[in-house]
Formats: structure tokens, sequence, C-alpha cells
């Protein structure tokens, strides 16, 4: 995939993202000597931080798109409902993962400034859930993904 934009001038910290998430779902890709693992807590948690931010980058960009470019601007608001969706899956996926139970592993909520490990997660679901209710209905999250045309070939 190329884009139109050239690599070093626009946007370097959004691009030094997109190559860390692409970096890391090479290194969990199956090899023969190495099986895939399976997702933990600590992958789950750290994807929904990205998720999280994503989803405020698309609400600000949905923002900023729609006065001079309505439809587009409801494209990426419809793009914001989505990935809402997927972050809550993703929220819910963590709570569904055993605890490492590991020896020396136990939780010391006195030494962290944030909280508790399993407590971050939520806190942070639960602020940007704030901006979802805000903007969206719930019938909106309920609603599947229709089929939508694209201006791209296939």
């Amino acid at each position: 995939m190329t884009s139109a934009i050239p690599v070093g001038d626009a946007y370097p910290h959004l691009r030094a993202a997109s190559a860390g998430v692409r970096h890391h779902a090479r290194a969990l890709a199956p090899r023969a000597q190495h099986p895939a693992s399976a997702a933990d807590r600590m992958h789950l948690d750290v994807l929904h931080a990205h998720l999280t931010t994503l989803h405020q980058l698309l609400d600000q960009l949905a923002e900023t798109t729609r006065p001079p470019h309505p439809a587009a601007g409801r494209q990426l608001a419809t793009a914001h409902t989505r990935l809402w969706q997927a972050t809550a899956a993703v929220h819910d996926a963590f709570h569904l993962l055993p605890v490492a139970d590991a020896a020396g592993t136990e939780c010391h909520p006195e030494r962290l400034p944030e909280g508790p490990p399993v407590l971050t997660i939520c806190q942070r679901h639960l602020a940007a859930g704030h901006v979802v209710r805000r903007k969206t209905t719930p019938s909106d999250l309920n609603t599947p993904a229709p089929g939508h045309t694209t201006t791209c070939s296939q």
C-alpha cells in the first residue's frame, strides 16, 4: 500500500504509531518455529489504549471536517461509532481473560499512581464512553455496519 503523502513530511507521530502496530502484528504472526500465542491482558490493555486514542482523533477529525465537507464528516462520524464498538469489544475481552497468577506479580495499587492495572483500562473506557454517549444514540451503537460504497477500486 502506498501513500499519496511523501513519507517524511506529514504526521510523523501518526506514521510511527501505525508502524508500531504493524510491527507488533508481524511479530505475533505464527511461524513454523513459533506458533501464534493467545492474547493476554497486557496486549489488550495496550491495544485498548491505542483504540481510545484513535477514537479521540476520529472524533476531532469528524468535528472539524463536517462543516466544510458534510458527507466526509458523516463518514468519519460513522467510523468513530464503529471504532467505539471495537474498543468496547476489546475491553470486554480483557475482562474475559484469566489474570496471570505467577509468583511476584501481585498488584500493589499503592505503588501505582494511576491505580491497579485492571482499573486503568476501566477508567479509560468509562472516560471514552462519556464522549460516545454525548454524541451517539444507543441505537447507533447497536446497529451493524451497513454496506457502504467506496471510491477506491478493488
